[in-house]
């Protein structure tokens, strides 16, 4: 995230703060290019904004960092929720589950408010692990040849995976016992038939409970910088994909929209996130399979009711 940040400083921030905290003692282009866009420069040439030294809050600032990623976190999140969510709704998902007896009225608009109180409130939660990371207290990496030893450029992606998979498995799992489930858990199980809107229409400590795995793996395991960043872009995309319902695989190892939307409409099934491995170690796997009012429709070419 420290990349990310020092491009929007450029582009973004350093304007922001020096029009919000201006220094009245600093002249815009006076700046000292030897100690900003440090990050930057370690992957390619980008020269600081005029503005870089011209607000009160410099760069380095911790709470400037802070705000900064917290709008970073809000706004990215946001789009790749909304966009993502509007693609696949408008492409694989399949408009007969909104036939379904327990499809609610205006379900989608009641996702999307969710979703948009959630998020921000997320971000602010995040925004100090970002913070850490960005402030070099985590064992994240520039390039692949300061990994801890050759081929781990390959197996940190199939670590993660299955660091995070086990951690979002023991802490969903443990978002369904009856002291936790009916506070926290149970507005993002309102949606038994759910679409992609779905994928963030929780309450917001549910959520970011469940981003936990991501956000400590960096700081128990290396990972270089821009894998972090994809692996980032694939978890949210991840996340809206398997709330589309669509059964695009129905396998018995990945738990992808077939396995999750068991889990909407059975409930104590299918909480892992990526594979099916703890599930079956757990004892709460349940094979994908079309529920009877599903067989029926698709058996009987029921066309497609209106749409939200």
């Amino acid at each position: 995230m420290d990349i990310f940040l020092d491009v929007l400083d450029t582009f973004v921030f350093d304007r922001l703060y020096a029009l919000i905290l201006p220094d009245s003692t600093a002249s815009p282009g006076n700046i000292n290019s030897s100690i900003l866009n440090y990050h930057v420069k370690v992957y390619f040439p980008l020269e600081p904004s005029r503005w870089a030294e011209a607000s009160l809050w410099k760069r380095d600032n911790m709470a400037r960092q802070t705000l900064s990623l917290f709008l970073m976190i809000w706004f990215f999140g946001l789009a790749m929720y909304l966009i993502g969510s509007f693609i696949l709704y408008h492409t694989l998902y399949d408009k007969r589950l909104l036939q379904h007896p327990r499809y609610l009225p205006n379900q989608i608009q009641q996702e999307i408010k969710q979703g948009l109180y959630a998020m921000p409130v997320m971000a602010i939660l995040t925004a100090p692990l970002f913070l850490a990371e960005v402030r070099g207290w985590s064992k994240l990496y520039n390039f692949a040849s300061e990994a801890p030893f050759p081929g781990y450029s390959w197996l940190q992606y199939p670590l993660f995976v299955c660091f995070t998979d086990s951690g979002i498995y023991w802490i969903h799992r443990g978002l369904h016992h009856p002291l936790i489930y009916c506070w926290l858990h149970k507005p993002h199980h309102k949606w038994v038939v759910p679409t992609p809107f779905a994928s963030y229409a929780f309450h917001p400590l549910d959520g970011w409970s469940q981003s936990l795995p991501y956000h400590i793996f960096p700081f128990i395991f290396p990972l270089q910088k821009v894998a972090y960043l994809g692996l980032f872009i694939f978890v949210t995309l991840w996340t809206v994909l398997i709330h589309d319902a669509e059964y695009l695989s129905t396998s018995e190892i990945i738990n992808g929209a077939a396995c999750h939307t068991m889990h909407h409409l059975y409930f104590n099934y299918n909480y892992g996130q990526y594979i099916t491995i703890w599930d079956r170690l757990g004892g709460t796997y349940r094979k994908p399979e079309e529920d009877t009012f599903m067989r029926n429709l698709k058996n009987t070419g029921k066309t497609i009711g209106k749409e939200d």
